[in-house]
């Protein structure tokens, strides 16, 4: 692997790995601070996507998904105050949202490429993002896949309380949900000023 990818690796890796300690920590009634760091991830395969390639993206994605697992081996591992950090089925959901997630920006992304320099990375992270959200909260907390992991109990997600606190009355997790996708699409707008800062620094020292 070229040693140019490695600051674009490294840097996956650290979102990924703090992503996955802070997702223990609660940020209000419907976020957690991991909230905040994971959706970088989209804004470090965009900019390997820009400078180096879909090849270059693609293996930081791949080398994010490894670290994820090594995450959620750990997780399980460790006793929490209601059974292991990390269940199967929040393993599960990490894993394949983050790959399909990525893979999917990554391939949009590169449909996109010739056109004007923001419209790439803003519509390949909204629904790379979108889908991203989507297949976790729905993997590890809807009550139709209990049959995943019948030993987690995951009735809590259930409990019917008004959409953020405000709004018609739905699950929890689809609350948790909606907060979480709202803030990926947030940061996915505030993303495209340092996207064209590190995109230009790189590109001229390619050059």
């Amino acid at each position: 692997m070229k040693t140019i990818y490695l600051p674009g690796i490294l840097a996956m890796a650290a979102i990924v790995v703090a992503s996955n300690i802070l997702v223990q920590f609660l940020f209000g009634n419907w976020l957690t601070w991991g909230a905040f760091t994971y959706p970088l991830a989209f804004l470090v395969t965009d900019v390997m996507n820009r400078v180096y390639g879909v090849s270059a993206a693609r293996r930081v994605v791949l080398v994010g998904f490894v670290v994820g697992l090594l995450c959620s081996f750990v997780g399980t591992q460790i006793q929490g105050d209601f059974g292991p950090l990390v269940t199967l089925r929040i393993a599960l959901g990490s894993g394949l949202a983050f790959l399909t997630a990525q893979m999917l920006d990554v391939s949009l992304f590169d449909r996109l490429r010739g056109g004007a320099w923001w419209r790439a990375p803003l519509a390949s992270t909204l629904i790379g993002s979108s889908v991203d959200t989507a297949l976790f909260f729905t993997i590890a907390f809807s009550g139709a896949l209990t049959f995943l992991e019948p030993v987690n109990d995951v009735s809590w997600a259930a409990d019917m309380l008004p959409l953020l606190g405000a709004g018609p009355v739905v699950p929890l997790w689809v609350s948790l949900a909606v907060a979480d996708w709202l803030v990926k699409l947030s940061l996915a707008l505030l993303a495209l000023v340092p996207f064209r800062i590190i995109v230009g620094k790189l590109s001229a020292q390619t050059t």
